[in-house]
């Protein structure tokens, strides 16, 4: 039998956007979070660079939303940019009430980098460590809080709608989730008058990632097969510069560093910036990733190269000390020569469609953080507006649920997670094996640059190992690994069918066979829903 849990909210994630939304939703009802690693194991505490914010006299939230304007191509929701950006501000205060220690200045105001993209100095952040010194700080108010429970190594599996009643609907609504129990091996029911998945990324869709382990797009796997609206997916962030090393898995060299004045070369030193775009090293994220790749490609290098041994050598430590001391653990010291770097799998601008409350268009469904498509981000995320999207948005999921969380209830009971005939996995080559292939053919035809040719050959393998994979995982007892080779698969494909329906060239969709963009057909979402 099922073991069957009940409580008021269920969050499925543990990145910002779920801890936020659930220290302040907390005081109002029963929280449950599950996530399926440990609970400092997101995205958020992997990132460096900070939060954008206008909080500076020579800033305006006007130039703020201008700069995401013209980052995301054409493609933004104005509406929705207006509100993350107008809103900020107040949710760098609550951080602060709530223990996180921002870099000051020396004149003891908050110190503000600058990333490419930005028009203006507008980056808190804690040092190098900013989504590790936020999410340590939410953590110690959820531990602490009597109303939330914290389930560490739990995974969830499935969305509960009608649809495991027999109930055929368009009309869909959320009452939890099946989960399983990770270190128990045995699956679980969790239900709730309101999900909300802020499950994070999918950076491991493809081989070389800056994302932790973790990042699967299970959120958005799990809102598909459910029948919510996907938005966006052709649109995937490659992060410029990433660590080029056999054993740095990746390791992100923060957008940051070029905002302090470094400098992108190649091996023999020449710079070549300023030959792709006027802003040349702080162009948007897209343009240099394309200007890195093309290099690349020209000169058969392996990587090209990040300087900044042009600053003062204490002036970098002071600024970078993690990413000091990584490239150093590598033999790398950063003060004296340059870093080695590659374009890596960093963000997905699309996900589960959302309002500006955080609903999708399942009833009782919420989603934020990187799971969710708010639209701000258009076809291509300014930096630093991703940790400043989850907090306003799942602010806004936190308000608009405390209104009707009364009306609701979790009484409706759902049939136990059905295995009958399936056996232990044997054959775990198989698992592996589909989910190397997966990634390396995201990796060769739907990466930076794409092709109507690549796109068609990444679709039929891709539907080759969902088929292989989906017979396998019928037959077989349900594993944490077994699952995040299911929403790999699923994830890829919804990628590739989005990026086929664009014929055009915008943000960080760039195929060869429609090189511009085309404002007349293509300037609207790309939407997927599985029924």
């Amino acid at each position: 039998m099922t073991e069957s849990i009940k409580t008021d909210v269920l969050v499925i994630g543990s990145g910002i956007g779920g801890l936020y939304f659930a220290v302040h939703m907390a005081d109002h009802a029963k929280v449950m979070i599950i996530t399926k690693k440990e609970s400092s194991t997101s995205n958020t505490n992997w990132a460096q660079g900070g939060i954008a914010a206008t909080i500076d006299d020579n800033d305006s939230s006007e130039l703020h939303i201008a700069d995401t304007l013209e980052a995301g191509a054409g493609l933004c929701n104005e509406k929705m940019v207006t509100f993350m950006v107008k809103e900020g501000p107040q949710h760098i205060k609550r951080l602060t009430e709530l223990g996180v220690n921002f870099t000051t200045s020396d004149h003891n105001h908050l110190h503000l980098g600058k990333e490419g993209g930005h028009s203006r100095s507008r980056i808190v952040h804690a040092q190098d460590l900013t989504g590790k010194e936020v999410e340590t700080a939410l953590l110690n108010r959820i531990n602490s809080h009597p109303n939330i429970t914290l389930l560490e190594h739990h995974f969830a599996i499935e969305l509960l709608t009608e649809h495991h009643l027999g109930i055929k609907t368009n009309d869909i609504s959320c009452y939890g989730a099946y989960v399983l129990d990770a270190m128990q091996r045995k699956p679980k029911k969790i239900l709730a008058k309101i999900t909300i998945l802020a499950s994070g990324g999918l950076g491991h869709v493809y081989p070389y990632t800056t994302n932790p382990e973790i990042a699967t797009g299970d959120g958005v796997a799990m809102g598909y097969r459910a029948g919510a609206e996907i938005a966006n997916m052709e649109f995937i962030q490659f992060h410029p510069t990433s660590l080029y090393h056999p054993k740095a898995k990746s390791f992100l060299i923060s957008e940051a560093v070029r905002g302090f004045g470094g400098v992108l070369k190649l091996k023999n030193g020449q710079e070549f910036m300023q030959k792709y775009d006027k802003r040349q090293n702080l162009a948007p994220r897209d343009i240099v990733a394309r200007a890195i790749d093309s290099e690349i490609k020209k000169s058969g290098e392996d990587c090209v190269f990040l300087d900044v041994t042009h600053i003062d050598p204490e002036k970098t430590k002071e600024h970078f000390p993690n990413i000091y001391e990584t490239c150093l653990s590598y033999g790398i010291d950063m003060t004296k020569e340059m870093i080695p770097v590659v374009p890596a799998a960093h963000y997905s601008c699309g996900g589960i469609r959302t309002d500006d409350q955080g609903r999708t268009t399942i009833n009782r469904l919420y989603a934020c953080g990187e799971t969710s498509c708010t639209g701000v981000h258009g076809a291509n995320r300014l930096a630093s507006n991703s940790l400043l999207e989850a907090l306003v948005f799942a602010w806004r999921a936190c308000t608009d649920i405390r209104e009707q969380l009364h009306k609701l209830d979790n009484t409706i009971n759902f049939p136990d997670w059905d295995d009958t005939g399936t056996v232990n996995p044997e054959e775990w080559i198989l698992v592996s094996h589909n989910k190397r292939e997966a990634q390396q053919v995201m990796n060769d035809y739907v990466g930076i640059v794409r092709s109507d040719l690549r796109l068609e050959r990444a679709q039929r393998r891709i539907d080759f190992l969902k088929e292989e994979t989906e017979a396998y995982y019928k037959k077989t007892k349900i594993t944490t690994q077994i699952l995040e080779l299911r929403n790999i698969i699923k994830v890829a494909s919804l990628i590739i069918e989005s990026a086929i329906k664009r014929r055009e060239s915008r943000g960080l969709h760039y195929t060869t066979d429609y090189p511009g963009k085309d404002d007349k057909h293509f300037l609207i979402d790309t939407v997927l829903r599985s029924f």
